[in-house]
């Protein structure tokens, strides 16, 4: 009965998170442009909340943060985050999960740190879940996402690096309680399961410092031009051109624009501009056919780019537990297998756990409890028993 109450509180926040603007919306966050230091370095930190619904107590305390980490092409930038300690009494050491939050659109008031504060964040209960393990949480806005320039949304290499920053801003921050020997999980799904996917490969050689114990991802869009192909005319077509716009902003020489036809321009620019709902709503079964005056994704250019974000070339060095709706209407089941497929090639010690009711969305709701167990188990110190 309590995780039944639990999912529908989830469902109820997504609802409140498509309607109720945030508190926050009146403006992005103006971080300063990155200088001298260290990725995961903190540049700002300041009191902040945590409520999974409007005025719900969480016994938390909450940071906004503002920390160092870097592009796609290995640029340094800020990006900006929440860290989130229970208040329970726990003196000794706790484990760390940097969580990664599926898609919530392009404008910046849908940046986490401006809707945890207000009970507006789509993902809140989830992470609750977290918190009342005992366990701190980061939770990362991505690059572009409440800060300067656009939202990079699917470019896996700067969400996999902000993620992880994410992590070691977290255990920099005093106020936290944390520590270098910090066991850290990573967790996500859908554009958060690709974030995920991509700090879990990206840490042994990016972030080998960090305690990481095991990383939980789920719905993973592991391979952008497949997930394209599914989704074009569909009720899930305006993530295509969410995601042309994001890998747009994070190389500019794509030129998106040159491809869109007014039409396209159009919906782009508002897409830039509001979160998921009506990004979702705004773009559902349109073609790319019908915004363009050529499909940039038959470009060499554009492919190429989009093959950087691709997922299963590098094996992570800790176990993964992957998890995928047979019936997912959005991310292709065959993606999720063939990630797992080439995670286990590798040598990676993989979990993987086929989703047999259900779609999508209400994946991350009913797995939320066997993600976290298995976290729970790799804090522990229990084998990873992987199934490749």
């Amino acid at each position: 009965m309590r995780f039944r109450r639990t999912a529908l509180a989830v469902v109820a926040a997504m609802a409140m998170s498509a309607w109720i603007p945030s508190a926050s919306a009146a403006g992005a966050d103006t971080a300063a442009a990155p200088t001298a230091g260290a990725p995961g370095d903190l540049v700002s930190s300041a009191p902040s909340a945590f409520h999974p619904l409007p005025g719900q107590p969480t016994n938390t305390k909450a940071w906004k943060v503002h920390y160092r980490s870097t592009t796609a092409d290995g640029a340094p930038n800020v990006v900006s985050g929440t860290v989130i300690v229970p208040q329970d009494g726990r003196s000794g050491p706790r484990p760390l999960v940097t969580y990664a939050v599926g898609t919530v659109g392009m404008g910046d008031s849908c940046a986490p740190s401006n809707n945890l504060p207000y009970g507006t964040s789509m993902e809140a209960n989830l992470i609750q879940q977290l918190t009342l393990r005992g366990w701190a949480v980061v939770v990362t806005d991505y690059e572009g996402l409440g800060t300067p320039g656009v939202h990079t949304y699917t470019v896996g290499p700067s969400a996999g690096h902000a993620v992880l920053d994410a992590a070691r801003a977290a255990v920099r921050l005093p106020e936290a309680g944390l520590g270098p020997d910090t066991p850290v999980g990573i967790m996500g799904y859908s554009q958060g399961g690709q974030a995920a996917g991509w700090a879990a490969e990206l840490q042994g050689a990016y972030a080998p410092e960090l305690k990481v114990k095991g990383t939980a991802t789920g719905g993973v869009p592991a391979d952008l031009l497949k997930v394209a192909d599914f989704n074009d005319g569909s009720y899930g077509s305006g993530l295509i051109f969410m995601a042309a716009a994001g890998q747009d902003a994070a190389f500019p020489e794509l030129r998106l624009d040159s491809y869109l036809n007014p039409a396209g321009k159009a919906l782009v620019a508002g897409m830039k501009e509001h979160c998921v709902a009506v990004d979702a709503i705004a773009g559902s079964f349109k073609r790319i056919s019908d915004l363009t005056t050529r499909n940039p994704l038959e470009r060499p250019d554009w492919r190429a780019r989009l093959g950087q974000s691709r997922l299963g070339g590098t094996a992570p060095a800790a176990p993964v537990h992957q998890y995928h709706a047979l019936a997912d209407e959005l991310i292709p089941y065959g993606v999720g297998s063939r990630l797992r497929a080439d995670w286990c090639a590798r040598g990676a010690n993989v979990e993987f756990d086929t989703i047999w009711l259900g779609e999508h969305v209400s994946g991350v709701i009913t797995h939320s409890l066997a993600a976290g167990n298995w976290l729970a188990d790799r804090f522990a110190g229990r084998p990873a028993r992987g199934n490749c």
